[in-house]
């Protein structure tokens, strides 16, 4: 009687407010009570301020709290929550506008939903004020905890806490991981699945723990052969539950111990035990009797990090004693096979018989206890080839996997060579090496690699190369373009049979598929030149109806204030282009890009960087050779380079007019409104649409944007046809014709002596080498505005240039319903009747 009487009476309440002859808004009713789990929703509300509506269905009706900013994993962060009137159930589904002028009027979204799990009495717990429970969600999972903080009647509504509870396997620090930032989007617009199966948070194993063996199979002999599991390429820290491991620069290397006498054996069945003899004595000295260890062979530097090249000296000079064997896996043991136990448990056996039995030569290769999105950070910085993820469950496979996947810190992958050049001045060392991948049965050239090898080793590679030669080029030989490198040797290059394979790091494969910024790492002995072909990245099974999940990056310095005047800090910074790379990326992509960074804040002294001079971990660099007589221009092509800027306190990022396809013609036009002393922003909004006007009767669309300051973007796309000087010759046309027609309004001088009371169309961001803030930038100056892109029915609505700022962009994107510059991206105008129709109207004028 009591839940009946208080539903009636919330629900009143909640009628009282609402007219439902204006508002979509459902009505309330008395609902039946339900036996199937109780559910729960958290509306992103945007009403008169942004806020989050929280709900837990109680018999009959959603227990309804409004949280100022939302929830968080971190215990520590106590979100405010206050206890609003009860919600009818149908309200679970509602989302949409409430009108002006009604009761909360403003946009809803469904930010999370699904099932919670009282844990105690939940009624008790609303009278006494303390209510623990667990969600079940596509956002939210784990235990929370609601607190109220008031006392009963003492407010007109009573105020709670809403917290993660300390302990939970789900808490994380906000430092580390802001789900309102992370996540901020409608679960019906995007949908997720549920977090605790996208992500399971099993328990690490307890140090007492014995090994699952359930799927262990007898075997009445070891077998002779054994081909060892690969890893996937992936470009993204994937979520859920991993082992994260080391990625050795070294041989992947098989032992079979047989009897007691240990054969070793490389990833394609070569036997390398009279190569690394003392090695096989390490492994015999363990006292197994029958097995098959996998490991991996390395080289550690006086830096403690593993060197491919000393590794390579080791081997070739029969000196292995500086080898150490970090051994990972065991597939058999004894008279069993582990292949079908769960990896967690294989390693647990391994890990005790080399506790019991290992050496200093024979090492365990330890899991590393942290986030792999932050291990991968800290394995780049410390000069770490990368990370391999490997699944707790899964079984041991004699294949490439989707349950092993490797991260690799810069690109690197191996090569066969094809050709060389000698090196100028010498007759016995080489300057180049010609490299290609196998598609199919061809071969194709890739590129060339003249880096890397010490004159000793160019000597090494000439002699083995040598006794290759041939007349006959195994790739297309007009294929064959040698970089600045081998000009010199063009036409002279030395062809070789295809027989040795390479390993390469490169900065990134160009349009050509060519390797730029090439490396060379050592000659890879343990795999033949028939296996090698690009190595493609897994990507994620194509879910059309899900959101993208991008795993969150560890922040340095993440409580450095940018902004003093709003508080800004760095993680707040990071978190943000972290969450509008899918928008800003097509603004970027293929675009030399220049970026403004401010180390002290935006209050600071601030640097204009459009070279490497500064390493910027992360970032790609373009061939100089699009820039003569300048160093490699920067480029921001993926997400993971656009938070490595943000994270070296990049706040702006600016874009050439012209991609890397055609680098002497833009494909755009960028007029930046600049109003001088004393013009309103009313005058700045006519002044746009009189632009645009007069670039439509010039038969040309144009798209709008905010400057992120004091200004506005209009932005005509154009056939890459024309040099920069043309282009920025009709943009400088434009203004004095409106200067001309409007001098009242318009100059075509800049200055600030020019432009006061008028408005200066700056035509000179056309010019070659010039840039502009690209959409989505955040602007350096107090208020950290954002330059965002706008349908033009919205100008009138607009207050400011700096409209939007870093602390409110992505939420107003959760809420935008369209992209008013979708038709932006598959027009292309021709400037040649505009250039026309403008001389013959400055004729007529």
């Amino acid at each position: 009687m009591a839940a009946s009487t208080r539903q009636w009476r919330g629900l009143q309440a909640y009628a009282a407010k609402r007219d439902f002859t204006i508002t979509p808004e459902p009505q309330g009713q008395e609902q039946q009570f339900r036996s199937q789990a109780l559910s729960f929703v958290i509306q992103k509300h945007w009403a008169s301020r942004l806020h989050y509506d929280f709900r837990l269905e109680l018999d009959g009706v959603m227990l309804s709290w409004a949280v100022p900013k939302g929830p968080s994993y971190d215990p520590a962060v106590k979100s405010m929550a206050i206890q609003v009137e009860d919600h009818p159930l149908g309200y679970n589904s509602f989302e949409g506008t409430i009108p002006a002028k009604q009761y909360g009027a403003g946009e809803v979204i469904i930010w999370d939903r699904g099932t919670w799990e009282p844990m105690g009495d939940p009624r008790e717990g609303l009278e006494v004020g303390k209510i623990l429970f667990r969600l079940h969600g596509e956002k939210l999972a784990g235990l929370w905890e609601l607190v109220r903080i008031s006392k009963p009647g003492e407010k007109k509504q009573d105020q709670w806490m809403l917290f993660k509870k300390k302990g939970d396997a789900w808490a994380r620090s906000s430092t580390d991981y802001d789900v309102v930032t992370a996540l901020p989007d409608s679960v019906v617009a995007h949908p997720l699945g549920l977090v605790e199966e996208r992500e399971p948070r099993a328990p690490p194993p307890r140090k007492d723990e014995a090994p699952d063996l359930a799927n262990a199979l007898p075997i009445k002999k070891l077998p002779k052969s054994f081909a060892p599991q690969l890893a996937r390429l992936t470009e993204q820290v994937p979520s859920g539950d991993w082992i994260a491991e080391n990625k050795f620069d070294g041989y992947r290397l098989l032992a079979r111990i047989e009897q007691g006498r240990c054969r070793l054996f490389t990833r394609n069945g070569h036997d390398w035990t009279d190569k690394l003899q003392s090695l096989a004595n390490a492994v015999d000295a363990m006292g197994l009797v029958d097995a098959w260890i996998d490991g991996e062979i390395v080289v550690v530097d006086t830096q403690g990090v593993p060197s491919f090249s000393a590794l390579q000296n080791a081997i070739d000079s029969a000196k292995s004693e500086s080898i150490t064997y970090f051994v990972f896996d065991l597939p058999y043991v004894g008279d069993t096979d582990l292949r079908a136990v769960p990896l967690r448990s294989r390693r647990l056996v391994l890990k005790a018989l080399l506790k019991e039995r290992g050496s200093d030569r024979v090492r365990f290769s330890e899991a590393l206890d942290a986030e792999p999105s932050q291990l991968l950070g800290a394995a780049c910085r410390l000069g770490l080839e990368g990370l391999i993820l490997k699944d707790p469950r899964a079984s041991y496979v004699s294949e490439r996997s989707d349950t092993w996947l490797k991260l690799k810190c810069q690109k690197r992958q191996e090569f066969v060579v094809v050709g060389y050049t000698v090196r100028g001045g010498t007759t016995n060392a080489v300057g180049g090496l010609l490299l290609a991948v196998h598609e199919g049965e061809a071969l194709r050239y890739v590129g060339n690699v003249g880096a890397g090898f010490d004159a000793a080793t160019a000597r090494d590679l000439h002699d083995r190369l040598r006794v290759l030669e041939t007349d006959t080029p195994a790739v297309e030989r007009s294929s064959v373009k040698p970089g600045r490198w081998s000009r010199r040797s063009a036409g002279n290059e030395r062809w070789v049979r295809p027989k040795m394979v390479v390993e390469v790091a490169f900065a990134e494969w160009t349009p050509e598929r060519h390797v730029r910024h090439a490396i060379f790492k050592g000659v890879r002995a343990d795999k033949p030149p028939q296996d090698i072909g690009i190595e493609q990245a897994v990507k994620k099974r194509a879910e059309p109806r899900k959101a993208k999940l991008v795993a969150p990056v560890v922040v340095t310095h993440p409580d450095r204030v940018i902004d003093p005047s709003t508080g800004l800090r760095k993680v707040d910074l990071v978190r943000y282009y972290e969450s509008v790379a899918e928008w800003m990326l097509p603004h970027l992509a293929h675009r030399p890009v220049s970026l403004v960074r401010a180390p002290q804040g935006v209050t600071g002294q601030l640097f204009f960087q459009k070279h490497p001079e500064t390493r910027v971990p992360g970032l790609g660099q373009l061939d100089p050779d699009l820039w003569p007589g300048h160093a490699a221009l920067l480029v921001v092509d993926s997400a993971k380079a656009l938070v490595a800027a943000a994270q070296m306190n990049t706040v702006e990022f600016h874009t050439w007019n012209s991609t890397v396809r055609k680098i002497d013609q833009p494909d755009r036009i960028v007029f930046d409104l600049d109003p001088g002393e004393g013009v309103s922003w009313g005058e700045l909004q006519e002044a746009a649409l009189l632009t645009r006007t007069l670039l439509h009767e010039l038969g040309l669309d144009a798209w709008l944007k905010t400057s992120g300051g004091k200004g506005l973007h209009v932005v005509v796309p154009i056939q890459p046809r024309l040099a920069f000087d043309a282009v920025k010759q009709f943009s400088r046309d434009v203004v004095a014709h409106m200067a001309r027609v409007i001098p009242q309004r318009f100059v075509a001088k800049s200055g600030p002596s020019n432009r006061k009371g008028r408005i200066f169309i700056d035509y000179l961001r056309n010019g070659h080498g010039q840039t502009t803030a690209a959409a989505f930038s955040a602007r350096s100056r107090l208020g950290t505005g954002v330059s965002m892109p706008i349908a033009w029915e919205q100008l009138g609505e607009v207050k400011s240039g700096a409209q939007w700022t870093v602390l409110t962009t992505r939420e107003y994107l959760s809420f935008r319903k369209s992209d008013p510059w979708a038709a932006y991206w598959t027009r292309r105008q021709s400037l040649a009747q505009a250039v026309k129709t403008l001389a013959a109207a400055r004729r007529d004028g």
